[in-house]
């Protein structure tokens, strides 16, 4: 039977798997300087921030809610 530290030394390794996973999952390479949703201007900080952005933080936040919405995720 597994003790508290044996549990907690699993969840610390599912939690890093789990971040080295969506860490993979960014977009590498040059970012856009206009958003592909809207056409909006992705401001210069962003673009350093976050190589490879290709939409607006409106234009992300946006996904990123119906994204919730339709998986069944509280927003």
């Amino acid at each position: 039977m597994a003790d508290s530290m044996d549990l907690v030394q699993q969840r610390v390794e599912e939690e890093l798997a789990r971040n080295l996973a969506n860490a993979k999952q960014h977009p590498v390479g040059a970012s856009e300087f206009f958003c592909l949703s809207c056409d909006a201007e992705i401001p210069e900080a962003r673009r350093r921030a976050l190589p490879g952005v290709q939409l607006c933080v409106t234009c992300k936040s946006i996904g990123e809610l119906k994204s919730a919405h339709y998986s069944g995720g509280a927003v």
